[in-house]
């Protein structure tokens, strides 16, 4: 599907979607209770495929009619054996988190995806369900899927690098609380993206499992983590509600910084504060010298249009914010640095190259290096394009906020794709008073 995007301004309320990786993580611990409802779930191809695999190892996950819940009937800890290959579709998330419940199978799993997932690492996960007892390997021995972990692990001690994802990490923890033994995770490196380790803490604290970080309060900073054994999954009353999503909250943002309307604004709902590190956006809008109000005890963001200006970002526990930023950096004056971006190349396509590519082709100035993309933004003069997303709802979005402020009209390939974290991302811009026009290739 191609989305032809008109550039104007924009003006309204609109509603951010329920958390991605929220989302992820209360269906599968859903899984791995007796039975539980999940509450304002994202209703994704993302979460669907995680879902799906919560079905494949003995459980049942019913949709609300209005989408508004998941009924999850749990496998209890105990996941079957599944009777299929595990299409986990283009969920790299799906794919890491739930290789951990296939350790606990006894017998064989198999987890593949498309062709973007099948490129995506593995094997650090790979190694260390091996290491804690599992059969766990690539079938074409590249550390890419698809992918067989055979099972049941005890648990025990196992180490980990905390650079390539920390997905690893949230795998290893939901899994070793269903244990016989438990697990202790020790990092071998820092951990990248930290704040999503700490939303895995959240759910499981609030599944009634006990975790923890070792040598820290958070998982910023932590040596390692702990999970004791034989724990049940047992949300208070039975529910779990799941918070909005700031990294699709951060286009709408965005939006607004560049084309709010002069004498309006763009009002952002479902902006509740949670573990989410990459509510960071508010704050780096604010240093590039927007003008946002969040209304924490709203759960309301306001933002006006305002006249941006550079700055430099660390995007190590943010990496899913760099389409935004570097969009933001294209509007900017002076020059967007962002830093420590090398981990933005393993996501559903390689980010850095991609956005500089994109953004290059509607006439922005960046530079791209191995761990570093900066956005010239005084020498960038936004023009219409057609541009391509790669197949990543990220790119895709970003590219739209790009639109709104190019001169002419901007053709997105791929805009379907919005559907893996955002299915009515269109819709959103369409009541923001965005021309937006989608049409079948």
């Amino acid at each position: 599907m191609d989305a032809h995007i008109t550039p104007g301004s924009v003006d309204g309320r609109v509603r951010a979607p329920p958390s991605k990786s929220y989302t992820h993580r209360a269906i599968l611990a859903a899984g791995y209770s007796d039975g539980a409802i999940v509450r304002s779930p994202l209703v994704s191809a993302d979460t669907r495929a995680t879902a799906r695999a919560v079905e494949a190892f003995g459980g049942d996950v019913d949709q609300a009619n209005d989408g508004s819940a998941f009924v999850v009937d749990g496998f209890a800890g105990v996941p079957d054996v599944p009777a299929d290959v595990i299409d986990c579709a283009n969920s790299g998330t799906t794919t890491r988190l739930v290789a951990g419940a296939a350790a606990l199978a006894d017998g064989g799993s198999v987890l593949t995806g498309d062709a973007s997932l099948r490129s995506r690492p593995q094997g650090p996960l790979l190694e260390a369900l091996s290491d804690l007892g599992a059969r766990a390997e690539s079938t074409r021995g590249n550390g890419q899927a698809p992918i067989v972990v055979f099972g049941p692990i005890p648990g025990g001690e196992v180490a980990i690098p905390g650079d390539v994802s920390s997905q690893y990490v949230t795998s290893l923890l939901m899994a070793g609380a269903a244990t016989a033994d438990g697990i202790e995770v020790s990092l071998t490196t820092d951990l990248k993206s930290a704040p999503y380790v700490d939303i895995t803490l959240d759910v499981l604290d609030s599944f009634g499992v006990t975790a923890e970080p070792i040598g820290s309060e958070t998982a910023d900073g932590a040596s390692g983590f702990r999970v004791p054994c034989e724990q049940r999954y047992e949300p208070a009353d039975g529910e779990y509600a799941v918070p909005g999503d700031f990294s699709s909250m951060s286009y709408l943002l965005a939006a607004g910084a560049v084309a709010a309307d002069p004498d309006g604004e763009v009002v952002v709902r479902g902006a509740a504060e949670s573990a989410q590190g990459d509510a960071a956006i508010v704050e780096i809008l604010e240093r590039m010298g927007a003008e946002i109000d969040w209304r924490r005890s709203e759960s309301t963001i306001v933002v006006r249009r305002s006249e941006l200006s550079g700055v430099t970002v660390d995007v190590g526990d943010t990496p899913d914010l760099l389409p935004t930023i570097a969009t933001l950096g294209a509007v900017a004056d002076g020059e967007t640095r962002i830093e420590n971006c090398e981990h933005v190349r393993y996501k559903e396509t390689d980010r850095v190259s991609a956005m500089a590519e994109e953004l290059g082709a509607m006439g922005a100035s960046v530079t791209e290096e191995a761990d570093v993309l900066t956005v010239h933004g005084g020498e960038s003069d936004l023009q219409g394009a057609v541009v391509d997303g790669r197949g990543d709802h990220r790119l895709v979005m970003a590219l739209a906020v790009a639109a709104l402020v190019a001169g002419g009209e901007t053709t997105i390939r791929g805009g379907e794709h919005v559907d893996v974290s955002f299915p009515g991302f269109f819709d959103a811009l369409f009541d923001l008073g965005v021309s937006v026009d989608l049409q079948d290739r």
